[in-house]
């Protein structure tokens, strides 16, 4: 395991520990940069980036067409066509209502791996209660829809809720939540605890701080690894997560990666496997917001499912993540690079198998909240940025 954090590289660069251990104190670890423990950051030069297009409020998830296009979602409520010159498409119709409090609105979305013959695409939402509910909750939910009609004049047809998270809670915080298609087809989701209900990450009768694993219309796999137990949901992959906002499939292994976010530092990236606990709240590298207490037991314990990395003392507020398959970028290949909204860089980190070497942080002059990245079907990077003029960037070397 990995810790990523400012300490280490301050005395690997000559600075005295006492004056580490203060800068850690006031806070300063941003500022002095960040890598793993094993390697400092690879220094080279920085991408140029092109703006594709801008006018997006808060956008959220990105996914490309067969044609070059993208969908891309606004937290606000609304999915679009953005061409590959960057023209805004008119809001997709035929989305169902979005509760867009907080953390809350339209969150990812993903095509269908036979999106070529059948059209579908799938995204998550945040819903208000359903009939049988809190009057006053609301949850992670996934949809999905065919994409229909002549091009630029398309609709979302034959909506179908696939999802619902369970159960539903008045919170406006940790909704996660990223999508990915297993190579076998089957669709995992993450989900957040919703912040007040942190221990229920713990329990496996809800679906609060959890990945879940479906199949493509929402049944439940019969191989998951809670399947046919008793007082437990049977679409829990694993658990003990607290937001989970990244997630991507390894293009070697077929393993889901996910990232999510600690509290006061903590930040995780794990190899989500079936049938483990990921620790929150129990076991984390996290501190209380403001005192800096210490959260539940500790870092480590044998039954949990340790981090391949971990961000401390500051959290980077990871969120979309993607790995570099392209030739594109000389030395970039194998990478996985991951958004950072209050770190507001794109972190590249450096792979050995599952081992990070180290991390290099891309597009800080930017100053903007990084939410997702992707890799285009023309084996460039593109990213999202969250704010009320949002834009999509392409990288080029």
């Amino acid at each position: 395991m990995t810790s990523l954090q400012a300490p280490a590289i301050r005395q690997r660069s000559g600075i005295p520990p006492a004056w580490a251990r203060l800068a850690t104190a006031l806070g300063l670890a941003l500022h002095l940069g960040t890598a793993s423990a094993a390697a400092a950051p690879a220094a080279g030069p920085a991408p140029k980036v092109q703006a594709v297009a801008h006018g997006l409020v808060n956008p959220w998830g990105l996914a490309f067409l067969p044609d070059g296009r993208m969908l891309v979602t606004e937290r606000p409520g609304r999915m679009r066509i953005v061409a590959a010159d960057g023209r805004l498409g008119p809001p997709l119709p035929g989305l169902p209502t979005v509760v867009a409090e907080g953390q809350g609105g339209l969150l990812d979305v993903v095509l269908d791996p036979k999106f070529a013959s059948n059209r579908l695409v799938y995204w998550s939402y945040s819903e208000a209660a359903q009939p049988g509910d809190p009057a006053d909750g609301n949850g992670t939910a996934v949809a999905r829809a065919r994409l229909d009609g002549a091009p630029g004049a398309e609709r979302l047809a034959d909506v179908q809720v696939i999802f619902r998270q369970a159960p539903k809670v008045a919170s406006r915080l940790h909704f996660g939540s990223r999508l990915a298609f297993a190579n076998d087809g089957r669709l995992f989701i993450t989900l957040g605890e919703r912040f007040t209900r942190k221990d229920d990450a713990q329990t496996l009768d809800n679906t609060l701080g959890k990945v879940v694993r479906i199949e493509a219309d929402g049944r439940v796999p019969a191989d998951n690894p809670l399947a046919g137990k008793p007082g437990v949901r049977p679409e829990i992959w694993s658990w003990g997560h607290r937001n989970v906002q990244g997630a991507a499939i390894h293009p070697a292994t077929g393993e889901l990666w996910t990232v999510e976010h600690g509290p006061q530092g903590g930040d995780e990236l794990n190899l989500t496997q079936p049938g483990r606990n990921h620790g929150w709240p129990v076991i984390t590298y996290g501190r209380n917001y403001g005192t800096g207490t210490r959260i539940g037991e500790g870092t480590e314990r044998a039954d949990v499912a340790a981090p391949i990395a971990h961000w401390v003392p500051l959290s980077i507020a990871p969120s979309g993540m993607a790995f570099l398959t392209s030739d594109r970028y000389p030395g970039w290949k194998g990478s996985l690079f991951i958004g950072a909204l209050r770190a507001q860089a794109l972190l590249r980190l450096e792979l050995d198998g599952s081992k990070v070497l180290r991390e290099e942080r891309l597009l800080q002059n930017l100053n903007e909240r990084i939410r997702d990245v992707r890799q285009g079907p023309d084996g460039w990077l593109y990213v999202l940025t969250d704010n009320p003029d949002g834009r999509i960037l392409r990288l080029v070397p």
